[in-house]
């Protein structure tokens, strides 16, 4: 199911661009949650598109899709790519504990595609990555421990300890100084200040976390034109939900506008990708 969605998602984006599969050398599938351990859903997608070269998941919770669209920005730099499709399924529904009300009814199903290629066979109007930057520090606040090694520990599947769980109050506590200092530092080494940031385009998860951080940034209060939100169409998407709030929210912004897509999570991880409008 995570392949299906991903390949439909994938095909929207490489008809935007003009692409094929033969203009794509790999395929990186980063979600949250692995529908399983393998052969790799990004190989079946692959297989699919009818992409060359090569294909991996990987997994970083809610920041997989920044982890994973600088490994692509990394391998196109390298030569090893001319184009690199990045797909983020997020099937959120199975994990979720129903009768917890910190987790059930905050969390939606949906996939992303975003593809990378070499600048000079983009075309006008796409958007130019200026920097890439990622962090993680180890933090068991968000955690989802389901895994094959359950069945060697004779666990109940509904076993609470299976399903999504975390400690909304310390993550908000811990992750929104945290975001808001990692963005700041990548931004300052590339040579630009929060407030010449045209828009940040900031991970679904909470509204009140969202303003809080890039108030932290541009000491000003914070509008929907700033920092665009999709909670509530499409509730929290893990890793989807910032490049959801890109894919809507960018064909407003003028040539030369730099902006920042920013994902964090469990881990906990953070990455940032800093994009300027061709």
């Amino acid at each position: 199911l995570m392949a299906e969605i991903a390949v439909d998602a994938a095909l929207k984006a490489m008809a935007q661009d003009g692409k094929t599969g033969a203009d794509i050398d790999a395929v990186i599938c980063s979600s949250a949650n692995m529908q399983r351990a393998y052969p790799a859903m990004a190989i079946e997608i692959q297989q699919a598109l009818g992409t060359s070269g090569w294909g991996y998941d990987m997994n970083v919770a809610c920041s997989s899709a920044t982890f994973a669209i600088q490994l692509a920005v990394d391998a196109v730099r390298g030569g090893s790519a001319r184009a690199v499709l990045v797909v983020n399924p997020e099937i959120t529904s199975p994990h979720l504990a129903w009768k917890d009300r910190d987790c059930h009814f905050i969390f939606g199903d949906v996939c992303t595609a975003v593809l990378l290629e070499r600048l000079e066979d983009a075309p006008e109007g796409s958007f130019e990555v200026l920097g890439t930057k990622l962090l993680s520090t180890f933090s068991n606040n968000i955690r989802n421990n389901a895994g094959f090694m359950s069945r060697a520990e004779d666990r109940d599947p509904e076993d609470r300890d299976q399903l999504f769980r975390q400690e909304g109050r310390k993550v908000f506590k811990e992750v929104c100084p945290l975001a808001a200092e990692h963005i700041a530092n990548h931004l300052e080494s590339l040579g630009y200040t929060p407030t010449q940031m045209r828009r940040y385009w900031l991970h679904q998860a909470n509204l009140a976390m969202n303003q809080l951080i890039v108030k932290k940034l541009i000491n000003a209060e914070v509008t929907p034109d700033t920092a665009p939100l999709i909670l509530d169409e499409f509730a929290n998407t893990s890793s989807a939900g910032s490049i959801i709030a890109f894919h809507k929210y960018r064909a407003d912004l003028a040539k030369g506008d730099v902006g920042v897509i920013c994902s964090f999570g469990a881990g906990y991880s953070v990455g940032s990708v800093v994009v300027r409008k061709r």
